[in-house]
């Protein structure tokens, strides 16, 4: 059986304009609003992952990460070192030309 993948939603608050559509989408209650309408993660454990409020913010206020979603970003050739789509001959050719 394939492992549950972890979500968990992040509510960026100074995007945030307090509307509650994302609220109002998510179908397991993750989500809620205070009394002062801003939005916050009520139950992290909840979250599955589906995303529909982060594709429902007109703001792009608010992001789902998922396990998955970390590690493809950490092995991204523009998260490592170096001058990403640069293959070795392609430096070694700019080397070259620069001599």
């Amino acid at each position: 059986m394939a492992k549950k993948e972890k979500s968990s939603p992040e509510v960026y608050k100074s995007w945030c304009k307090r509307c509650g559509i994302c609220v109002a989408f998510c179908p397991v209650e993750a989500l809620a609003q205070d009394e002062l309408g801003a939005v916050y993660v009520k139950d992290p454990d909840k979250c599955t992952g589906c995303q529909l409020c982060e594709l429902r913010c007109p703001d792009f206020a608010i992001q789902v990460r998922t396990s998955r979603r970390k590690e493809e970003k950490a092995t991204r050739p523009e998260a490592r070192e170096g001058n990403p789509g640069e293959g070795a001959a392609n430096q070694k050719a700019k080397k070259e030309q620069k001599t």
